[in-house]
């Protein structure tokens, strides 16, 4: 069955727009993996903008599923993560300005850093994955480093879908399935997120070879409406309706 990641990030950015301690992302991580999440995910950004030390902290003793714990390859994370020692840590390019991640890792272009940087993380028994595009040579360089998994951005079909480019949406799709191809050739999990909706993630959740999606912005916005519990069992019910499993 094709696992489903829920990203709590934003549940913490509504708590810190007024700096109270609700909503609490555990809170909603509790809910989450009594609704059937198999995992979440957090990312702890260096400004610290939404998850802090504390939710990290706190997430990584109570949960009951494993914790994929996103940062951005500096000393300062890599210490956290060494720390709590997460079941997953998924390495993601970071800029301060950015409102959200902003395409893939670019592992070419720091290839030996970024090699040395991971080893202690998989050393300590930390999943390691790297949040990247479709580019056949990202994926080959994230082999090369010792990743054992890649988590392959969707955030560009997404946005061609929601703007009815098709045709463009369509190739980006091809992209994501060769790219998807390729990683498991290589014996890397295969993994994706980023942009993810009840219309999008279909086509993506249908590639054979993903075994995780991690969606969060979405399913939370979602839960304004319906709560958190429904929303997650409806994306869950659309993720194993593109694989064909029983309801």
């Amino acid at each position: 069955m094709l696992r489903l990641g829920v990203n709590i990030d934003h549940v913490a950015t509504v708590r810190n727009a007024r700096g109270t301690p609700w909503p609490d992302p555990l809170r909603a991580a509790e809910i989450a993996q009594d609704a059937g999440a198999d995992g979440i995910t957090a990312h702890l950004r260096e400004d610290r903008r939404h998850i802090t030390d504390d939710d990290i902290a706190r997430l990584a003793e109570t949960l009951r599923v494993p914790l994929n714990f996103e940062m951005a390859a500096t000393g300062e994370m890599q210490a956290i993560a060494l720390r709590h020692r997460p079941h997953a840590v998924c390495i993601v390019p970071e800029k301060r300005e950015e409102r959200t991640t902003e395409g893939g890792l670019d592992i070419l272009a720091d290839e030996s850093r970024l090699r040395d940087f991971i080893a202690p993380l998989v050393d300590a028994g930390c999943r390691v994955s790297m949040f990247i595009g479709h580019d056949p040579r990202q994926i080959e360089a994230a082999a090369r480093i010792g990743a054992a998994v890649v988590e392959l951005h969707t955030g560009a079909y997404c946005d061609l879908d929601t703007e009815g480019r098709t045709a463009e949406r369509d190739a980006e799709l091809a992209g994501l399935a060769a790219g998807a191809r390729l990683a498991a050739s290589l014996g890397l999990e295969v993994h994706a997120g980023h942009g993810l909706t009840y219309d999008t993630v279909g086509p993506i959740a249908a590639l054979p070879e993903l075994r995780e999606l991690n969606i969060g912005h979405f399913l939370i916005s979602e839960a304004i409406f319906t709560g958190l519990g429904p929303a997650i069992r409806e994306m869950r019910a659309r993720m194993d309706a593109a694989r064909g499993v029983a309801g």
